[in-house]
């Protein structure tokens, strides 16, 4: 089942999309907005999954589903969390930094409490009001829970997962120095996040989605170029059930929490960094992991971060190269 919100308000208007985007059915009948499902999902769920196979079988009226009408899924949300689970992109940052990573980073998550007041749709621009702050992307799959217990376990946590999607979670990398030195960590270095046109039910994405991971390439490009083409299921040390349990150790996650997995991304075949899509390697999901790889190889990053005019777009493709979550695809202004 495939969920979206039409821009609508502050938190949008519930629809169900059809499995390859072209359509979609109102929601009202059930529940006028995505929180408000998530709320009451076990007697929610089940309609929207009959009203998602009316959909499937040209059983219900439907409508053309137009990207660039929706909202963010949920275009605020009671609490957003991005993690680090992609150790081999916290250790490259870091080294840019000329900050040391401690070990315990690879075994205990890094994660961080964003703003989630209000997120970007789809196609919304990355708003930039100054090109000198350091603007760049990061490509992310991230998760939605319903109600989590304080100290679930990582299998609880799994089971708490409802729905799985993607974002461009914005840095303001020159920036976040200064803020981390100061003892606390992001505020005006990270701004609204933009995320995908709809959000997926795990089982929907069936082998795709396993052992808390999704195994499918994301896909990101820079300027209409290939910039990463990245496996999400690969060298991901923290799956998403043990982020989302990290997250409930000591208290409980509200319906309607999204949890990120931070910038995905892999080694090279050699075990070192990951090379550009342009030599033959899957690329990046952030700026600043190439400029990192950049640094190691010329003594100084060569790509400069996003500038106005820039255009984004990250998304997933399924074995007939369709769209899995639709396209964020995002102009700098």
């Amino acid at each position: 089942m495939k969920l979206a919100s039409l821009k609508h308000g502050r938190d949008g208007r519930l629809v169900v999309v059809s499995d390859d985007l072209a359509w979609y059915a109102d929601a009202g009948h059930i529940c006028a907005t995505l929180q408000g499902a998530l709320d009451d999902w076990e007697r929610v769920a089940p309609d929207l999954a009959v009203l998602a196979t009316d959909l499937r079988n040209e059983a219900i009226p439907r409508e053309r589903f137009h990207e660039h009408d929706a909202a963010a899924p949920l275009p605020r949300a009671h609490q957003w969390l991005d993690g680090s689970a992609y150790v081999n992109h916290v250790a490259l940052v870091r080294q840019a930094r000329g900050a040391e990573m401690p070990e315990s980073f690879w075994h205990d998550p890094l994660m961080y409490q964003g703003g989630s007041d209000g997120f970007l749709g789809p196609r919304d621009a990355i708003p930039l009001a100054d090109e000198s702050w350091g603007c760049d992307l990061e490509g992310e799959v991230v998760v939605v829970t319903g109600d989590v217990p304080p100290g679930a376990t990582r299998d609880e946590a799994l089971a708490a997962i409802r729905l799985v999607g993607l974002t461009n979670d914005v840095s303001l990398r020159h920036l976040i120095p200064a803020e981390l030195a100061k003892g606390f960590g992001f505020v005006q270095s990270k701004p609204a996040s933009a995320f995908s046109p709809v959000f997926v039910t795990p089982d929907a994405l069936g082998d795709w989605w396993r052992d808390g991971k999704l195994h499918r390439r994301l896909m990101v490009d820079l300027n209409g170029a290939p910039f990463g083409r990245a496996d999400a299921g690969v060298d991901m040390t923290f799956d998403f059930g043990t982020l989302v349990a990290h997250a409930a150790k000591t208290r409980a996650l509200g319906a309607g929490t999204i949890v990120g997995s931070g910038t995905v991304s892999n080694r090279d075949a050699d075990g070192g960094p990951g090379r550009p899509v342009a030599e033959g390697g899957v690329g990046y999901s952030c700026l600043a992991e190439l400029r990192t790889v950049e640094a190691i190889r010329s003594g100084e990053p060569l790509t400069p971060f996003l500038k106005k005019g820039d255009t984004v777009r990250i998304w997933v493709e399924d074995d007939r190269h369709h769209s899995v979550f639709g396209a964020i695809e995002q102009v700098v202004g």
